[in-house]
């Protein structure tokens, strides 16, 4: 169940994430993982490229629920895209070939 929202996640993103909007929720990779890592128990759930070899990942922590979206330019700065609770992690399986459900 985890890999299909993971990666449906992050795939979402891929296309559609360029250079990240907003400079005010930047800051240099490290210091963005660490935040994530110990003030919320997050780890790496999923990666992806997106536009402008833009890294695309979600992070998330299955003990609180809570999840970050964060993008890294090729320079190195590290940006939140989006954030929430409630997590959970689904395994769907793609309907089979010419069924319109």
């Amino acid at each position: 169940m985890k890999h299909a929202l993971k990666s449906g996640c992050a795939l979402a993103l891929i296309g559609l994430l360029a250079a990240p909007a907003h400079a005010q929720n930047c800051a240099p990779r490290e210091r963005v993982l660490e935040r994530l890592t110990q003030s919320y128990g997050e780890t790496r759930q999923s990666v992806g490229l997106g536009a402008n070899n833009a890294v695309v990942e979600v992070f998330a922590s299955d003990d609180s629920g809570t999840w970050t979206i964060i993008v890294t330019t090729a320079a190195g700065l590290t940006c939140l895209v989006a954030s929430g609770q409630a997590f959970e992690t689904l395994a769907e399986a793609l309907p089979a070939k010419g069924n319109d459900a």
